[in-house]
């Protein structure tokens, strides 16, 4: 069976697997997590994350993330020395994100589950204190320990509804006070636009039980990733007991247009960064942007 395999790099096609990330405690984790981990690590082998953010789609993405990361750290330690600042990078990745912010001299830990990823990292800086685990138990971590928790990676990869859910509630709880969480998901109709309809498989996709009858990409759809829409995002924060601060299309049409910004000259994609930065924060683009980036708080007090 096919399934939805959009990302933001290219489209594959798999056969449908089930993958359930980081279900347990990475230290005791059983042989069915192991083996999760495992595909998780074979994809990872293969998947550049940072080629895919030298693209200029990806710069888009990435420009963004960090123009809000910025503000974020601004607005959780407003006049502090960047040394005493603590974020915490969740699904760090190779540590695009954590390095060149450990580079600026913030106090930067990140945890990432896959070895190779978690290699690559700790040999890019010494500055990053960099941990295996997974986003559903930071058992590691006391609670309020950072300003600004960063969750770019792992909602992309946790199917299941209680996992999310962890995960945004652990991001919470290590979290200080009129902190900052920054949570990144890939939308619905991105995947929706871009596999069932640009590449043709809507029939196949509606037959084989990948998408329900609103259109909503269900666990068949693709066995790394995991599709929400904003009604999604507003449950998840709700449950979690978190305060929206706001919301950013991290990339907005930027994922449609990857031929076209690829023609511009330099002069013509710097205007479209322009533009871009411009309307990110306008409502009409949050559902339909490739990834969307929620900005949340725990309430002081």
């Amino acid at each position: 069976m096919t399934v939805f395999y959009v990302i933001i790099g290219a489209t594959y096609s798999f056969r449908n697997r089930k993958l359930l990330f980081a279900t347990a405690e990475i230290a005791e984790e059983s042989d069915t997590v192991k083996r999760q981990i495992t595909e998780l690590e074979a994809y990872y082998n293969k998947f550049n994350e940072d080629k895919r953010l030298d693209s200029r789609h990806g710069q888009v993405e990435y420009i963004t993330s960090m123009k809000y990361i910025r503000r974020c750290i601004e607005e959780a330690a407003p006049g502090r020395d960047a040394a005493s600042v603590r974020i915490l990078d969740v699904g760090a990745g190779t540590g695009r994100y954590s390095v060149p912010l450990a580079e600026e001299g913030y106090d930067l830990t990140a945890v990432e589950p896959v070895r190779h990823n978690l290699g690559r990292l700790k040999k890019k800086s010494a500055r990053v204190k960099a941990f295996s685990g997974n986003a559903v138990k930071l058992t590691r971590f006391a609670d309020e320990s950072f300003d600004v928790t960063i969750l770019f990676g792992p909602m992309y990869h946790l199917h299941g509804w209680d996992e999310k859910l962890a995960a945004l509630k652990e991001a919470g709880r290590v979290t200080k006070k009129g902190g900052r969480i920054l949570a990144a998901y890939i939308m619905n109709e991105y995947a929706v636009l871009t596999y069932a309809f640009k590449e043709r498989h809507i029939r196949e996709g509606l037959a084989g039980g990948m998408l329900d009858e609103s259109f909503h990409c269900t666990g068949k759809a693709n066995p790394l990733y995991s599709f929400v829409r904003l009604s999604d995002m507003e449950r998840l924060r709700e449950e979690a007991g978190l305060t929206r601060i706001q919301t950013v299309a991290a990339d907005g049409a930027a994922n449609y247009m990857r031929p076209f910004l690829n023609a511009l000259t330099d002069e013509e994609f710097a205007y479209f960064v322009d533009y871009h930065l411009a309307t990110c924060e306008r409502p009409e683009l949050m559902g339909a942007s490739a990834h969307t980036v929620d900005i949340l708080a725990r309430e002081n007090g």
